[in-house]
């Protein structure tokens, strides 16, 4: 039996099994499973959310705590990291600072020993350099003239040709004079000389002879020009070889530096159509052959060749004498020094012959202080036998003695 109480009156009755399981079955209705299955939804949602939260909580505890170590150990790391930059600058200072030190010394130890060597080398190696230069100003200025001037090639190919068979040889020669004149008034003046070789010698002489001398007088450059032309119409052809032993004759002869030919001849020879070429070689000194438009060019080469030479010869006397001063001062130092060390052990010999000399004389000097300290002994014995003596141990034992100071000691009284 079960008993049930009522909850509107509070009144309680009694039900057997079969009438309680009919209560139940109608308490279990289709809202009450509703109702459970709500309850349940809730339940779980609520679980759900409880549980979500409590996993983020933990998983955010988790994460701030994980955040707080990598904090701690990325400031661990930049510690570590400040200090191994420390311990790095201060081995660089140090490095450096030791390295610094040694340099130093490096470089005033090499400067103390190139010294004067140092200077002169740079000085020549300086002059060397400017020369260079000026040789590659030149060239590069020589190459930009020999361009312009191709542009008259042609027309002095028909230079030729437009002269007689009997004006070939002076057309050329007062071509190149009118040339000359035109560039005389740049040329130092009373210093440059510029004409016709009427000298004959040996059978032989040039055309033209220029030369030009230095503000001393001294000769800076001198060229000895033979001029050839000849006319396509003529029967034999020469060429410019033909001519190169004669001028070389002609240059020794009249005591020139330098040989030209300007010359019109293999006027299709594109070897001489160059303009300047330089034929010098084991058979001839400096030999050149030039085009007429390259007379001038080839005075102005080697003018300036020959300024530079002069001044680069200057330059180098210069530095011989430089040279020449320091090898004699060292010479002079190497003399003092040899000498001085001949006076030092000159003056050392003399010194120990001194020392041994006044050693012999110390050793001279006790020999005689002893002497005279046995004589000041003697003199001293002598003295008290001196002292000791008198006339009655003198006369003892000898009655003649006797007798004769009796005898005389009577007279006196």
């Amino acid at each position: 039996m079960n008993e049930i109480k009522c909850p509107k009156c509070g009144q309680v009755f009694t039900v057997d099994e079969a009438g309680f399981s009919e209560i139940l079955s109608q308490v279990r209705t289709k809202e009450f499973d509703k109702e459970v299955t709500k309850r349940l939804a809730e339940l779980e949602d609520h679980l759900n959310t409880t549980h979500a939260q409590e996993i983020k909580l933990r998983v955010g505890e988790a994460v701030a705590g994980k955040a707080e170590e990598v904090g701690e150990l990325k400031m661990a790391v930049e510690k570590l990291r400040a200090e191994k930059e420390n311990l790095e600058q201060k081995y660089r200072f140090e490095m450096e600072k030791a390295v610094s030190e040694k340099d130093v010394q490096i470089e005033r130890l090499n400067s103390e020993l190139k010294g004067q060597k140092a200077e002169k080398e740079l000085a020549v190696i300086t002059a060397v350099a400017e020369v260079e230069k000026e040789r590659d100003t030149q060239k590069a200025s020589y190459e930009a003239e020999l361009a312009k001037q191709r542009e008259l090639v042609e027309y002095y190919k028909d230079f030729k040709t437009r002269m007689s068979t009997k004006m070939v040889g002076e057309s050329l020669e007062r071509h190149c004079e009118n040339e000359f004149k035109r560039i005389k008034g740049y040329l130092p003046a009373g210093r440059v000389t510029f004409g016709k070789d009427n000298e004959v010698k040996s059978g032989s002489k040039g055309d033209f002879i220029y030369r030009e001398t230095d503000e001393y007088g001294n000769e800076l450059i001198s060229i000895m020009f033979e001029m050839k032309n000849e006319m396509d119409t003529t029967s034999t052809k020469h060429r410019n070889e033909d001519f190169f032993k004669e001028l070389d004759k002609d240059r020794k002869l009249k005591n020139c530096e330098y040989a030209v030919l300007v010359s019109m001849l293999e006027a299709d020879s594109d070897y001489y159509n160059q303009g300047i070429v330089d034929v010098s070689g084991e058979q001839y000194e400096k030999m050149y052959v030039v085009r007429p438009q390259c007379f001038l060019t080839i005075i102005s080469i080697l003018r300036n060749a020959a300024s530079n030479v002069t001044e680069y010869k200057r330059r180098i006397a210069e530095l011989e004498n430089q040279s020449i001063d320091i090898t004699n001062f060292e010479n002079k130092l190497e003399s003092f020094k040899d000498s001085f060390s001949q006076n030092l052990i000159h003056a050392r010999d003399r010194f120990e012959d001194a020392m041994n000399e006044i050693d012999a004389t110390i050793t001279h000097l006790q020999a005689v202080k002893e002497d005279l300290r046995k004589t000041l002994k003697h003199f001293g014995t002598a003295n008290n036998k001196l002292t000791d003596l008198s006339v009655k141990k003198l006369t003892k034992d000898n009655p003649t003695m006797i007798a004769m100071f009796a005898e005389q000691a009577g007279e006196d009284e």
